[in-house]
């Protein structure tokens, strides 16, 4: 990498220069982001995930911005047209906008109105006319009459179409209207002629204007929905006199009639292309800045999602609930496998209560089920009140699980791999039994898209969402770990250094000889290499592995060192990880090098004190308010417990237990001004809120959580 790239990464970043050269070479040598946050911190300076992935996203950056920059300098040397001047402005830019201005003029171009003014001749008569002389342009015009000009004033056009296309490629110009737009632009919304009824869910943009700069994400993008569907209008610019104002002092010389020529042209010109170009440019930075805003809104939604406090090893029943075609019911072991599944019927029409009941409760019995996950869709509340009061006889927890995403896995690929003699209500109820068991690995292998968080996910760039979005799946794997001898392999393709089929080859493996009893054996699985090895071993667990630290986040790498602190503490390796005094007495210090420092040793000690330790918490059940069922139920002024189930950048959305998730708008979350609601609520968080509108036509219920 060369080291001026280095150093304009380190200063966009605002990092140290060594800190980003060493990052780059770990990405360059085929680390992945989570093992050089995790394990080279003595390289990178302790960087965590988001600055190794901010360099690594300005590197592609500049690498990209040097390719075009190459192809442009091509293209305009086979033109002739590369002096030495344009040559090192070219060269001496790092910016894109900038990049493509200066190749404007040397842009192959469809015919134009100016193209087709130079082929009739006209290009003099623009040039004598941009000198804004004292002779008058109609004596001028007179001399380039011919069979292609039939007049003094088409030649007087087609000379200002020449000046309006140089107005629009000069640097000068293009920046004193961009200044324009970024000072002053505001964004306007009208409803299409015709669209008023078809259109009435974008009512509030029917007459709409903003500056566009205070514009907030998701607003920008219902609008441009709004217009992609056709029923609104919109256009982005700033106050068009003022900004011709600047552009005459800029162009226009003099008050002769040449200069009144130019001073036309160039208002011609902004009307025509300036302004419609520096639009469309602003739409795309506008758009890519609420893109921006929207998938950072959806990434930390699912990160907190895929970060659930899960319930653990525990045998499960797992109902998906429903009225007219009953509820399926499985029975899963602690593994997450499939023992029993059925249907009952206790809701209208069949209202066979009894029945289920008794059914449900010989399951429990005969399988030694020690939870019970209801789906929180249709009829969820009904079956959660039903088996409330039961006694089964032992301790059994009941939960309500958010089914979002469910459906999607059930008719999934993935799903009839796992499950190919099962029907879709089968696999269904399957996921939401095992999301209560461990929502990361569950949730793994449904498209995040389809789970219920974010807003206009959409309307985005598909692309950066999609990177994002793995980014994240990949980041909380990482920081959890997964169990080597469970996992699945959709879980296990995120884990560092793996993939798809690493992942395949580690399951074929166990399935082959049995459970992994050591992080060692892994170097047998076909086509685990030296390096895939390095990067994945860290983030696989073995439980009640051979060697004690094979269940830890120590990396393999860094065994016989904690092996050397036992040793000088005259204690075994099972020792200093159960007992907290010996941990104390290690001289972390005594121990660094050049290779390892102290934020390693820290990690290393942290693990030692929670071997094994899921940073997740436990599931905990949740109670909503007896009685409150459907929307129905809900009155205005009601005090009602609830979970946060969406966070968005204009408020949160939270269910209360009745199927329609309630709006906390960003103005009713707090008795204070709140700028960014993920400042105030968090995914999954419990909260109390009361009920402020009820609207049964549109099925919207309006919340708050101001002195509750």
């Amino acid at each position: 990498m060369p080291t001026d790239s280095i150093h304009r990464i380190a200063q966009a970043l605002q990092l140290p220069a060594n800190k980003v050269s060493n990052t780059l070479r770990l990405l360059g040598e085929g680390a992945s982001i989570p093992f050089i946050a995790r394990y080279r911190k003595e390289m990178t300076g302790s960087l965590d995930e988001v600055q190794v992935a901010d360099i690594q996203r300005e590197h592609k950056r500049l690498e990209d911005l040097e390719k075009r920059r190459q192809s442009i300098l091509q293209s305009i040397e086979e033109q002739g047209k590369l002096t030495p001047e344009l040559r090192r402005r070219i060269e001496g830019s790092y910016d894109l906008t900038e990049l493509e201005d200066l190749y404007l003029p040397y842009k192959r171009k469809r015919k134009t109105r100016a193209s087709v003014a130079r082929e009739k001749g006209l290009g003099p008569l623009a040039e004598s006319l941009w000198e804004q002389g004292p002779q008058a342009p109609q004596r001028l015009a007179q001399d380039y009459l011919s069979e292609a000009v039939a007049d003094v004033d088409e030649a007087l056009q087609g000379a200002r179409d020449i000046l309006a296309e140089r107005i629009n490629e000069d640097q000068r110009a293009r920046n004193s209207v961009r200044r324009s737009f970024e000072r002053g632009a505001t964004i306007k919304s009208r409803v299409a002629r015709g669209k008023e009824e078809d259109g009435a869910k974008y009512r509030d943009y029917f007459e709409f204007e903003e500056a566009l700069k205070k514009c907030p994400s998701h607003r920008l993008l219902a609008i441009r929905r709004g217009e992609e569907e056709g029923f609104l209008r919109v256009g982005i610019g700033p106050d068009s006199e003022e900004t011709l104002y600047h552009l005459e002092r800029q162009f226009v010389k003099n008050r002769s009639a040449a200069a009144e020529q130019v001073r036309e042209a160039l208002r011609e010109g902004y009307k025509r292309l300036l302004a419609p170009s520096i639009e469309t440019e602003f739409r795309n930075l506008s758009k890519t800045k609420a893109d921006a805003e929207a998938i950072d809104v959806f990434t930390e939604n699912l990160r907190q999602l895929l970060l659930a406090a899960p319930l653990g090893q525990k045998r499960v029943l797992a109902i998906d609930p429903g009225f007219r075609t009953g509820c399926k019911v499985v029975c899963l072991d602690a593994s997450g496998h499939l023992l029993h599944n059925g249907t009952i019927f206790p809701h209208p029409p069949q209202s066979r209560r009894t029945e289920a009941i008794d059914s449900v409760l010989d399951l429990v019995r005969r399988h030694r089920l020690e939870a019970i996950a209801i789906g929180n869709g249709t009829a969820g509340r009904e079956t959660l009140s039903l088996f409330r009061d039961v006694d089964f006889g032992q301790a059994v927890q009941l939960f309500l699980v958010n089914e979002s995403g469910a459906s999607i896995y059930s008719a999934s690929a993935i799903a009839r791999e796992e499950f190919p003699d099962q029907d879709v209500t089968v696999r269904g109820a399957v996921s939401i039994g095992r999301r209560l068991m461990d929502p990361l690995a569950e949730l793994v292998k449904i498209d995040p898209k389809s789970i219920g968080v974010g807003q206009y996910q959409h309307d985005v760039n598909q692309g950066q969402l999609k990177e994002s979005l793995d980014r994240v799946v990949e980041s909380c794997v990482n920081s959890v770990g997964v169990n080597l001898n469970t996992a699945s392999k959709h879980l296990l393709t995120y884990v560092s250094g793996l993939g798809p089929s690493l992942a395949q080859n580690i399951v074929d493996y166990r399935q082959e000889k049995g459970q992994f009893r050591s992080r060692e054996e892994l170097k047998g699985v076909a086509r685990m290499g030296n390096k895939a090895f390095e990067q994945s071993a860290g983030f696989l667990r073995i439980r009640d592995a051979q060697h004690p630290l094979d269940n830890t986040a120590v990396h393999p790498e860094r065994y016989a060192l904690v092996e050397r602190m036992a040793r000088d503490l005259d204690c075994s390796l099972i020792q200093l990880i159960e007992q907290p005094s010996l941990q104390k007495k290690i001289p972390l210090r005594q121990y660094a090098s050049e290779e390892v420092g102290l934020p390693t040793l820290n990690d290393i000690l942290a693990e030692l004190q929670k071997p094994g330790l899921d940073p997740r918490g436990t599931a905990q059940a949740f109670e909503f308010a007896q009685g409150v069922n459907s929307i129905e139920d809900v009155k205005v002024g009601m005090v009602l417990p609830g979970i946060v189930t969406n966070v968005t950048n204009f408020g949160a959305f939270v269910d209360i237990g009745v199927k329609q998730d309630g709006l906390v708008h960003i103005s009713q979350l707090a008795n204070r001004f709140v700028k960014n609601p993920a400042d105030v609520v968090k995914l999954q968080q419990r909260v109390k809120v009361r009920v402020q509108e009820v609207d049964l036509k549109r099925k919207r219920i309006q919340l708050s959580m101001k002195e509750v």
